[in-house]
């Protein structure tokens, strides 16, 4: 039986910033390669401008902007982006200490050749990069993928749930329902934490066969359970707890409304809805590493990381009423949200 209330020894911030921030640097090659910075520096712009001009969809742009302003390049004032002074003097191409050059070796790089195509249709690349791959969602159906996607979600669930589950207060609740929940290994957790407790892992197949199996290895089985369903086609009911963990940021505002809106109808009256994501801060300008992490998923998935601001209004919308952010670990966080 594993251990799910044990803790490491040590942070691995260094190792997962490594993973999350990799395609920020093919973002920031695409940007130079088409002179974006200089144009800016002459056309001070709102983020609906930059799009109608440059002929963009809003959704990858909002993320290279985010990536921008979280690293000090550019700043927002009254919904205007202009350059920093180090923008002006580094990544425009009329200073003398222009360092686009350095960077030009890199526009051949597969990921960064992609995002010039995701600028232009805010359409996800194939995942890795790899054009011949399924759509990241499709490939989920099957099993080779499923299972290899999964057993790396949950080997970074296994820090980050526990990170989660000890900052919950989930006093006088009875059932978690874990909306596309991977390997279970929050649902797991936060069972294993919260003693009175239990939980319903959700996922489509093969997922589910994937989850079930590993739940009964970390022994589980008896206080965490396994239905099979697409959270898209209806939730289960009987659960006054929904989590999303790592799930809407795979997805565009409208399917995250739709999943909200889903949730809210098969909460009871009094229920919580808990939203673990990294999550990007209300003014969009960081944190960094979120920011980063941010490109990878604008890059290969329908989604991003969202906003503090963001989520608030989605909840709302939905008829929650939204809580204050908390932080948990390298990046990560959460919102809750009551059904009153």
């Amino acid at each position: 039986m594993t251990d799910l209330t044990a803790s490491p020894a040590t942070d691995p911030l260094s190792i997962y910033r490594y993973r999350d921030g990799l395609y920020a640097v093919d973002l920031t090659t695409a940007a130079l390669q088409l002179d974006f910075f200089t144009w800016l520096a002459a056309h001070p712009s709102t983020l609906a401008e930059i799009c109608a001009h440059h002929g963009w969809d809003e959704r990858p742009v909002d993320v290279m902007t985010t990536l921008f302003a979280a690293n000090g390049w550019v700043h927002l004032e009254s919904g205007v982006f202009h350059l920093t002074a180090t923008a002006q003097e580094y990544l425009c191409s009329g200073s003398e200490w222009f360092l686009g050059p350095y960077y030009a070796s890199l526009h051949d790089r597969p990921i960064a050749r992609d995002f010039l195509e995701v600028l232009r249709s805010g359409k996800p690349a194939g995942w890795s990069g790899d054009k011949a791959a399924f759509d990241w969602h499709k490939a989920m159906e099957q099993e080779d993928f499923a299972r290899s996607f999964t057993a790396a979600m949950d080997c970074r669930g296994r820090y980050l749930a526990q990170a989660l589950a000890k900052k919950l207060d989930l006093t006088g609740r009875t059932q978690l329902l874990d909306i596309g929940a991977g390997s279970g290994i929050y649902a797991c957790s936060i069972a294993a934490q919260h003693p009175h407790l239990k939980a319903v892992v959700f996922d489509q197949a093969p997922v589910d066969r994937i989850a079930g199996k590993l739940i009964a290895e970390r022994g589980c089985a008896d206080r965490v359970s396994v239905t099979t369903g697409n959270m898209f086609e209806g939730l289960p009911l009987g659960s006054d707890v929904h989590l999303y963990s790592n799930v809407l940021h795979d997805w565009g505002m409208k399917e995250v409304k739709e999943l909200l809106a889903a949730s809210y109808s098969a909460l009871p009256t009094g229920g919580l809805l808990i939203i673990h994501d990294a999550i990007i801060n209300a003014d969009k300008t960081g944190p960094l590493h979120v920011a980063e992490y941010s490109c990878l998923l604008m890059h290969s998935t329908q989604g991003k990381c969202y906003s503090v601001s963001e989520y608030a209004d989605l909840l709302t919308e939905a008829g929650f009423t939204p809580g204050a952010y908390q932080d948990t670990m390298v990046g990560r966080g959460f919102i809750l949200a009551a059904k009153v």
